[in-house]
């Protein structure tokens, strides 16, 4: 599991840079796990074209009921392993120069949120968002799914489902669609909406017609 963004130096050069790294971790108390490695890129979403294509694939109906939805159905932030959570996987791959301790814990590191053009340096002030909201999905078919699909769906790596972005943009988001709230940067409308397809192509959920509507002038717009 990566613990830098940064590429591996020269030989000499990374043992300085090591030697530097480990005298700070015993000043600060922080053990800061170094060792370079190549740096994971997100999901790339479908072009708009075939956006366009997968968006008139899928079943229009009326959002269904969020009776029955808790976030609880959709276990989230799962182990990835070697001590890291989802969550921890995502910030280490969308920021810069990002730092974890021994628990995968991001202590340091440079966040742009595409949502909103804000740049934080605290993984604080960054949440990951599901593109395709936990109760958007329940009520666009999700509901019918197993736990094991769920868990699966929350915490997806290889699809535009996952991001890091601003704490109160992705607040402001709520479990709104496309049709009822899209990214202050409008620059980032047309990523978003390929995104949103993407995911809910996959995944065989419904949109309802003000979604599509909206999604179908986003992508024409491309």
């Amino acid at each position: 599991m990566s613990r830098t963004r940064k590429h591996t130096p020269p030989y000499r050069i990374y043992a300085r840079r090591a030697g530097l790294v480990a005298g700070l971790a015993a000043l600060t108390g922080t053990v800061l796990l170094t060792a370079p490695s190549a740096q994971a890129e997100p999901p790339t979403p479908p072009s708009a074209s075939t956006a366009l294509t997968y968006l008139g694939q899928l079943t229009v109906e009326a959002e269904g009921s969020s009776d029955g939805y808790s976030r609880d159905k959709f276990p989230h932030w799962s182990s990835q392993g070697d001590n890291c959570n989802t969550r921890e996987v995502v910030l280490e791959r969308d920021g810069e120069n990002v730092q974890q301790d021994s628990a995968c814990a991001a202590v340091s590191g440079t966040w742009r949120s595409a949502y909103d053009d804000g740049v934080w340096t605290a993984a604080s002030d960054v949440d990951i968002d599901h593109v395709v909201a936990l109760s958007e999905a329940w009520r666009s078919g999700a509901n019918s799914w197993t736990t094991s699909k769920r868990q699966g769906f929350a915490n997806d790596l290889t699809r535009s489902q996952l991001i890091a972005v601003t704490d109160n943009v992705n607040q402001s988001k709520g479990d709104d669609d496309p049709a009822e709230w899209m990214p202050p940067n409008t620059g980032y409308h047309c990523m978003y909406a390929r995104m949103w397809v993407s995911v809910k192509h996959y995944y065989d959920l419904s949109v309802d017609s003000a979604e599509k509507s909206a999604l179908s002038g986003v992508l024409n717009g491309c």
